[in-house]
């Protein structure tokens, strides 16, 4: 089943950008999509993983080291803090072709 999630985070996009520099060139294995939007406050992401495990393995080789590097550069400290995350059931996905 699917694994979907809304995350808030207090960023921009220059920190954004910077983020998915470090990440990959490359669609990671278990990603269906990966929507990042602006928002007040900040960025909305709005990804769906073939599988939780995906997205824990994703986030934990790629994510979480590139993201402190990029925090690190504007003097941040990498917290969770101001960072939400919602799990959603998915009952449907439906792609097109990109």
């Amino acid at each position: 089943m699917p694994y979907c999630f809304i995350q808030d985070v207090a960023a921009d996009e220059e920190i954004y950008r910077q983020v998915m520099d470090l990440v990959t060139n490359e669609p990671p294995a278990g990603l269906i999509t990966h929507v990042a939007a602006k928002r007040d406050g900040g960025l909305r992401y709005v990804d769906v993983w073939e599988s939780e495990a995906d997205w824990e393995r994703f986030r934990d080789a790629h994510v979480e080291p590139a993201v402190t590097k990029v925090l690190a550069g504007f003097g941040i400290e990498h917290t969770h803090d101001g960072v939400t995350i919602e799990e959603l059931d998915v009952i449907h996905v439906w792609r097109g072709d990109a």
